[in-house]
C-alpha cells in the first residue's frame, strides 16, 4: 500500500511542523469487546486502573492482555504522537508520532501492574528502537504509558531490573519510551480484537520475545 503522507524517514520523529493535523472526532469502535463481553470505551468501574503499553503491532499485544486473568477490556490504539484521532494511514506514514499501542484496563485486586510489565517485558524485544522485528518504523517503538503514581515506579524499577538481565546475556540497551500517558485514541473497529476467534485467529502475530525472563518486584 502507498500512503498518501509520506516521512522520508519512518525511524526518525516527526518534527512539529511536519505533524498532521487529524480531527476532532474520535474513531467510532464497536461497544462491546467480542472476547471479553466488557465496554470498550469507559468510563470504567470504581477500582479499575489503566496502562498503555507499545511491543510493535498491535494485534497479537491486545491478544495477549486480553488472556489475562484480572484484565477487564483491552482496546487498540494509538499514543506518544502529536496527531488528535489519527487514522492507521497517518500512523502508517510516520507523520504522526504515535506508536501503536494497546489500552489495558484491569483490576489492580486480580492483577498486579508487575504482572503486566513482566509480560510487557519478556513479550518482545525492548532494544530494537524503531522496529520491532520486520516490522520497521516509529509506529513500533517500544512504550509504556503509566497513569498513577505506582505505575511510574513499578515501570522505571522493573526496566531497570530487566536491562540488568539483558546486559548479562549481552543484549543492548532498552529503547523503551516511558512517559505519563497523554492520550490514547482508539484504533478503526476492525482493528479491534483483531486476532480474536471472531474475526481473524489466524492472522498476522509479530511478537517475539529475548528468551530473558523478567523478575517482578525486584530492584536491580
Amino acid at each position: 500500500m502507498v500512503f498518501r503522507f509520506s516521512n522520508p524517514d519512518k525511524l526518525t520523529m516527526p518534527a512539529p511542523s511536519k505533524v498532521l493535523a487529524g480531527r476532532a472526532a474520535s474513531m467510532p469502535v464497536s461497544p462491546a469487546h467480542v472476547v471479553l463481553g466488557t465496554p470498550v470505551q469507559g468510563p470504567w468501574p470504581e477500582g479499575l486502573e489503566v496502562l498503555v503499553v507499545g511491543m510493535g503491532c498491535f494485534w497479537g499485544v491486545e491478544r495477549l492482555f486480553w488472556t489475562i486473568d484480572g484484565v477487564y477490556n483491552t482496546a487498540a490504539g494509538y499514543a506518544g504522537g502529536g496527531t488528535p484521532n489519527p487514522t492507521y494511514e497517518e500512523v502508517c506514514s510516520g507523520r504522526t508520532g504515535h506508536t501503536e499501542v494497546v489500552q489495558v484496563v484491569y483490576d489492580p485486586a486480580k492483577v498486579s501492574v508487575d504482572t503486566l510489565l513482566k509480560t510487557f517485558w519478556e513479550e518482545h524485544d525492548p532494544t530494537q528502537g524503531m522496529r520491532q522485528g520486520n516490522d520497521v518504523g516509529t509506529q513500533y517503538r517500544s512504550a509504556i504509558f503509566w497513569t498513577t503514581a505506582a505505575q511510574q515506579t513499578a515501570a522505571e524499577a522493573s526496566r531497570d531490573t530487566f536491562q540488568g538481565r539483558l546486559t548479562a546475556v549481552g543484549l543492548g540497551a532498552i529503547t523503551t519510551e516511558l512517559a505519563p500517558l497523554d492520550a490514547f485514541f482508539y484504533a478503526e473497529d476492525y482493528h479491534q480484537q483483531y486476532l480474536s476467534d471472531a474475526k481473524n485467529p489466524h492472522g498476522y502475530c509479530g511478537l517475539k520475545g529475548t528468551g530473558v525472563s523478567c523478575p517482578v518486584g525486584v530492584v536491580g
